[in-house]
């Protein structure tokens, strides 16, 4: 496969033109592939980008949404789906992995809560049917999730969540996912948390976070989610669980 190499100049010239913070832990790293990525804050100015990203690498291939056809056509969306990403843009934590281009090829959207505390309740809020049933789920995991962590980790005081992780399929397998894990690590630390939170409802997200060192603390079964005797949700295999994953930052 023919690679087109850039000078140092050209690439010297390409990274200044990006909005780099100042953040310690924003040092470039090269994949497998020696591309040259570089691994930022994600501020309020990059939510159209990060939107963009999203629609086209996780919106439609996420289990829950595909199983209740959240984005039916190829050029809808969800507004209250994009809403609730850009909450988590709006808090400052979230990192984004860019191209020497700018082109956004991973995206991990954080947020901070009390580690004795649920996951804030999202879906009484919602007026999508759809969506609502999603965030229904993600309310009762998120309740479920956090008295699991409690039992492994009484003394879990300031928690870093990650809500979203996701990679360009041209990048996956290339440790992006990882460096975002990091990234968001440090950003953990610099906030004073002593603990990290996923949660994945993904076969290939939880198996991703299981192979870094995350512990599983809590699993429900989607088949076991039912109303009215019937599972709320039908995935499509190997999708068959919600999983929260957690690993000490300090």
């Amino acid at each position: 496969m023919a690679v087109d190499l850039q000078s140092p100049l050209i690439l010297i010239k390409q990274f200044n033109n990006l909005e780099i913070s100042k953040f310690e832990a924003e040092q470039p790293f090269k994949t497998p592939h020696s591309k040259l990525i570089h691994i930022r804050r994600i501020t309020p100015a990059d939510s159209d980008a990060v939107l963009e990203h999203l629609r086209k690498y996780f919106f439609r291939d996420e289990p829950l949404n595909l199983a209740v056809k959240l984005i039916e056509f190829p050029d809808s969306t969800c507004v209250e789906l994009e809403e609730y990403s850009l909450k988590s843009i709006k808090e400052g934590h979230s990192a984004m992995a860019v191209t020497p281009c700018g082109k956004i090829v991973g995206v991990c959207l954080n947020g901070l809560m009390n580690g004795k505390d649920p996951v804030e309740e999202e879906s009484e809020e919602c007026n999508n049917p759809k969506f609502a049933q999603i965030l229904e789920l993600l309310d009762y995991c998120g309740k479920e999730g956090t008295n699991a962590v409690l039992q492994k980790f009484p003394e879990a005081e300031s928690v870093m969540f990650v809500k979203i992780l996701s990679t360009d399929t041209e990048w996956r397998g290339m440790g992006i996912a990882r460096e975002l894990l990091e990234y968001t690590r440090s950003i953990g630390r610099e906030q004073g948390c002593n603990l990290m939170r996923v949660d994945c409802t993904s076969y290939f997200s939880a198996r991703a976070i299981a192979r870094i060192g995350f512990e599983r603390a809590y699993e429900l079964n989607y088949d076991d989610y039912k109303k009215n005797g019937m599972p709320v949700f039908v995935t499509e295999l190997p999708h068959s669980s919600f999983t929260v994953y957690v690993q000490k930052i300090r």
